[in-house]
């Protein structure tokens, strides 16, 4: 399998729930490697930039109020395959189409109020972990745990 970055970000009702730990918690025992992590505030241009695929769409505004009503938790994650096994790990973006099991179908009841973001392709990824990141913010790590994950 191929060594990938990808960049996830733990919204605001995460935090506000005080649920952050188990889900970083259930992103480390999946495998991924935490390489950069930062508690933020996101402005309105910042939300803007990273979400500009969406602009005009009906949830657009909703979308960029939530996400910036309060601190997120940003993140580059390293690992096999890391775009698609967090977007497996995180479930469906519709909160009545997200299984047990995954993130959001344990703990999203509204897709509006939806708790991760994940990058949904490696070119995103990369876009995102820019908007989020400088080079030097990101560390490259091995824990010795490779060969058991």
């Amino acid at each position: 399998m191929a060594i990938e970055r990808t960049f996830t970000m733990l919204k605001p009702g995460v935090l506000a729930r005080r649920i952050a730990g188990e889900i970083i918690s259930r992103i480390e025992r999946k495998g991924f490697d935490i390489i950069g992590m930062k508690l933020m505030q996101i402005t309105p241009e910042l939300a803007r930039q990273h979400y500009k695929e969406h602009e005009g769409k009906a949830f657009f505004d909703e979308l960029i109020s939530y996400i910036t009503s309060g601190p997120v938790i940003a993140m580059v994650l390293e690992g096999d395959c890391a775009v698609k096994m967090l977007r497996l790990l995180c479930g469906s973006t519709k909160a009545e189409e997200a299984y047990p099991g995954t993130l959001r179908g344990d703990y999203a009841m509204h897709t509006g109020l939806n708790i991760i973001h994940a990058s949904d392709s490696v070119e995103s990824a990369q876009r995102e972990i820019h908007l989020f990141f400088r080079p030097d913010e990101l560390i490259g790590w091995k824990d010795g745990n490779n060969d058991w994950i």
